[in-house]
């Protein structure tokens, strides 16, 4: 799901090309998309734009004098550049397409699902309706972020990646942020101390900062088209069984519902092995408590 940095490198491209130029007209492909019928979809077109803006992880059209397009792209939606006037849409995985002059953007989701989403609002006060109130963490003072932080009694990964406590944060960031910060996914967000609290909110504040400014310069001019969770530069996040970059230690991972939480046991929890506790009451004694154990039982399973 396209998180925080690659939500606003969107919006910066989108702004680049599309501010000031007249939306002519929104061709939508699928019925899946559209999920508001007042005001009609066709009070956008003929609109100029003013520019974008990120909701969270949506990313809204500002029309002069019209309604605001909110486009949410969930896990598998992506935005596509042509410049080519009323390009088609894809057919198997194409949503909408939205046409000025001389050129389309395209919005495509790669799943059956179809989670994605396109909302037609017609005021700043319904707009603020569809957000989720957390906190922006790029702009968020270290008092403000620890008390969203400590709003609920959560997991610290499960309060970063909660809406109405931060914004914009998901499952791909929320692991390399708390991987700077040597910090356990599951620790719980009210007995954290106040300098893990700090050094969470520093690392949160670089690593979004960081990686903006690393897909800024990898796309340069062009329309950023490799937008995903799964870069071969995360230290953590989808790189289970391989290297820890900082400690040469295997990557860790934990599997719950639909998402997992990718960890260094050594830089995180002291060597200690996470389980849910489904895998811990089925295992009992035989789930290895550490990496040494871990290896131990890796060895036994290869001998004859």
């Amino acid at each position: 799901m396209p998180e925080l940095p690659d939500v606003e490198l969107y919006v910066e491209h989108l702004t680049r090309r599309l501010a000031g130029r007249t939306l002519e007209r929104v061709r939508v492909a699928s019925p899946f998309l559209l999920r508001t019928v007042a005001p009609p979809l066709s009070d956008a077109e003929g609109r100029t734009i003013r520019g974008f803006r990120r909701l969270g992880k949506r990313v809204v059209f500002e029309l002069e004098e019209g309604p605001f397009l909110v486009v949410h792209l969930m896990v598998a939606g992506r935005f596509h550049w042509k410049d080519a006037p009323r390009a088609p849409v894809p057919k198997r995985v194409g949503l909408a397409a939205f046409d000025v002059a001389g050129a389309t953007l395209l919005l495509t989701e790669a799943s059956p699902k179809k989670r994605a989403s396109l909302h037609v609002v017609a005021t700043e006060d319904a707009l603020a309706a569809l957000a989720r109130g957390g906190l922006e963490p790029l702009g968020a003072r270290l008092p403000e972020f620890a008390a969203a932080l400590r709003a609920e009694r959560h997991t610290v990964k499960r309060a970063l990646t909660d809406p109405r406590l931060f914004s914009g944060i998901g499952n791909a960031y929320s692991d390399e942020i708390l991987h700077a910060a040597r910090i356990s996914p599951f620790a719980l967000t009210r007995t954290m101390g106040d300098e893990e609290v700090a050094r969470l909110h520093a690392a949160t504040q670089t690593t979004l900062s960081a990686w903006l400014a690393r897909l800024r310069t990898e796309a340069g001019e062009r329309f950023p088209e490799k937008v995903t969770a799964f870069r071969p530069e995360f230290a953590v996040h989808g790189r289970y069984g391989k290297p820890c970059p900082d400690c040469g230690d295997p990557v860790q991972r934990l599997v719950y519902a639909d998402n997992e939480a990718n960890y260094c046991a050594t830089c995180q929890t002291g060597g200690r092995l996470l389980a849910d506790r489904a895998l811990s009451r089925l295992l009992k004694e035989d789930w290895p408590r550490s990496l040494e154990e871990l290896e131990e039982a890796k060895a036994a399973r290869r001998e004859p």
